[in-house]
């Protein structure tokens, strides 16, 4: 069964990602959240058998965001072609960027380590799991795309990594 926090937890997530659907069926419980035109609808729904549920969560309406766009500077010729070359470590899914095993703990990698296929680079916290994400390729860390305790979406480029 699920807990309130986990609920609003994911509700969280889902707000600030680009996903407008989301079920989950876990252990007789049912959760699905949908995004459409600045409203969150969040259904859930759970056995009978089980004792009483607390009231259903109410969810008021989100607001959009105001979006702010600036003139994309011109960037130097020479950055786009090094990019063109270098292998984006990807996040396989919407999560909070995690660069050490711990709070405390030095970063798996930095810019200028060298790594391997199986070298844990980070970890995405998604739900209460954390998903160790491996370097997937040879070759040195050229740089990392996002900070300690961000959430990244789905796809979104972590680490750029100059192939061996």
């Amino acid at each position: 069964m699920l807990k309130i926090h986990e609920i609003r937890e994911i509700i969280k997530l889902i707000d600030q990602s680009s996903i407008n659907e989301f079920k989950l069926e876990t252990e007789g419980a049912k959760v699905t959240l949908r995004k459409s035109s600045g409203t969150e609808t969040v259904v859930v729904s759970q056995p009978v058998v089980q004792a009483p549920v607390a009231a259903p969560v109410a969810v008021a309406p989100v607001a959009a965001a105001p979006v702010v766009t600036e003139a994309p500077k011109a960037a130097p010729a020479v950055a786009v072609a090094e990019d063109a070359n270098l292998h984006k470590i990807v996040s396989p899914m919407v999560g909070t960027f995690y660069s050490a095993p711990e709070p405390g703990k030095p970063a798996y990698v930095q810019a200028g380590d060298k790594v391997n296929a199986s070298k844990v680079v980070c970890i995405v916290e998604a739900m209460k799991l954390f998903n160790e994400i491996e370097a997937e390729v040879n070759g040195e860390i050229v740089k990392v795309l996002v900070e300690d305790g961000q959430l990244v979406e789905y796809g979104q480029p972590l680490f750029l990594v100059k192939p061996e």
